[in-house]
């Protein structure tokens, strides 16, 4: 298999993304202790997806400044709706993990800040593996 550089790239976005929004996060979701496990998980998912997004923002544009400035405005186009249609369907299947697994480790009693960590491992291994299929599949990049 040919290991694809642009890939690699948002791969190793995604982990640093993921490590800083599931320390973060987990932390979020202890603080938020006393409330209510759907108050918490909604919260929580909704704090980590403001920490993830900023981050993976900036990390992407910085890897790619250069990259985007040679390239024809229809080419960039292109690239960045297969990036969002991937990325789209990646937070639907993460999304669709994330809120109920993290609900329910909240629900059986497991700590708030161990419950989203769990559930952050789950979904971010389920995210970034539909999200390098999605693009390979594209042939994004």
């Amino acid at each position: 298999m040919k290991l694809n550089k642009q890939l690699l790239q948002i791969n190793r976005n995604f982990l640093i993304c993921f490590i800083i929004s599931a320390s973060l996060s987990a932390v979020f979701s202890q603080m938020l202790s006393e409330y209510d496990s759907v108050v918490n998980t909604s919260l929580t998912i909704i704090f980590g997806y403001i920490v993830y997004f900023g981050t993976f923002s900036s990390l992407f544009y910085l890897d790619n400044k250069e990259r985007y400035r040679g390239m024809s405005s229809k080419l960039i186009r292109k690239e960045l709706i297969s990036l969002i249609s991937s990325f789209g369907v990646g937070e639907v299947i993460y999304l669709g993990t994330r809120w109920p697994s993290l609900y329910y480790f909240l629900e059986i009693g497991i700590e708030p800040f161990l419950a989203s960590l769990i559930s952050e491992i789950i979904a971010t291994a389920l995210y970034m593996i539909s999200v390098t299929i999605f693009l390979r599949k594209t042939k994004t990049f």
